[in-house]
């Protein structure tokens, strides 16, 4: 496992975060603690959960797979050498304040994080997404009491446009408050267009570092989707259809050959694509099984030639020679 900074920050991750949402969703906790066994086995230190993870399910309330990396901290030991993650906007208690930025939610929610996780820091505390409702100050403000706190040691947001990136970047260094060191947006091969065209500018020049999810597009860049087959039953198929197009079935041919050459899949290409772009620290990648996780984890270490990089990204471009005008 190779290790790279957590963006501008000095801590040092490994190049996939393992991401948890599927844990007590898809993948019930027997199985969830064997994926971070297998996942910290193989050198991996960096661990992507959310409060809200997964209050859409049926039986489930939000803060289950906090709760299930907290048992498994527990019960493995080793806390220190994890990086651990969390996310907090969405919906967590009833009430007028029970979601959002306000810093009466974030204060309560981080303590709530804390406690599920059976830890007294999270090392990356994230925005899940804007919440337009709260002056981003209060906000900014709550997050640098927090890390001052000692609660969390580093700040980071999701789903940002960049307006609202600069706003908050500008505003913490004119009051002097912590900056965030990272941005986790939906980037892939088959959804570029909305993280390249707008926030990956403020990124690039603020040295923010990427932690993109869904980085296999639904699933879409593992290859089970073909042309001419029919779809097969997944909890993502609502999602993935909108990738079922020529152009991408024509990508993902590509990323087929390029990964023949390599003794490689796909999935191991299109994340290796990921992993060369700048700023890049650390794809988020899912898995209901710990054989699922090792095909994500033969990414690692993977480094693409410039001619097969730059055949990636003209078969995946989303620019226009309008849009260079």
């Amino acid at each position: 496992m190779e290790y790279r900074r957590l963006g501008s920050a000095g801590l040092k991750v490994s190049v996939l975060c393992l991401g948890t949402m599927q844990f007590r969703w898809t993948t019930d906790e027997a199985t969830s603690y064997a994926v971070l066994d297998a996942f910290r086995d193989a050198g991996g230190n960096f661990l992507d959960t959310a409060d809200i993870y997964s209050n859409w399910a049926e039986g489930l309330r939000g803060g289950e797979a906090e709760a299930v990396i907290g048992q498994w901290l527990k019960r493995r030991g080793g806390r220190a050498d994890m990086v651990v993650a969390t996310k907090a906007r969405g919906e967590m208690w009833p009430g007028p304040n029970g979601e959002g930025l306000s810093r009466a939610h974030l204060l309560r929610a981080c303590e709530d994080s804390l406690r599920r996780l059976g830890t007294d820091y999270i090392d990356l505390y994230q925005l899940h997404w804007p919440d337009l409702d709260t002056p981003i100050e209060e906000t900014l403000r709550a997050l640098d009491d927090l890390v001052r706190a000692g609660k969390v040691r580093y700040v980071g947001c999701s789903n940002y446009a960049g307006w609202e990136l600069m706003e908050a970047l500008l505003l913490a260094r004119q009051a002097g408050l912590g900056e965030f060191a990272t941005v986790q947006p939906h980037w892939s091969l088959v959804h570029r267009a909305e993280f390249e065209r707008d926030a990956y500018h403020v990124v690039r020049k603020y040295g923010l570092g990427v932690i993109p999810y869904s980085p296999l597009g639904a699933g879409f860049l593992t290859g089970k989707y073909r042309r001419g087959q029919p779809l097969p039953e997944s909890q993502r198929r609502g999602r993935v259809q909108r990738y079922l197009t020529d152009k991408n079935f024509a990508l993902l041919d590509k990323l087929d050959e390029i990964g023949q050459a390599h003794g490689k899949t796909a999935a191991q290409v299109a994340l290796a694509w990921l992993l060369a772009q700048p700023n890049v620290t650390a794809p988020i990648v899912g898995a209901n099984t710990p054989a699922q996780l090792a095909e994500s984890l033969g990414a690692a270490g993977l480094v693409l030639a410039a001619a097969e990089l730059c055949a990636i990204d003209e078969l995946s471009a989303w620019k226009t020679p309008e849009d260079d005008e």
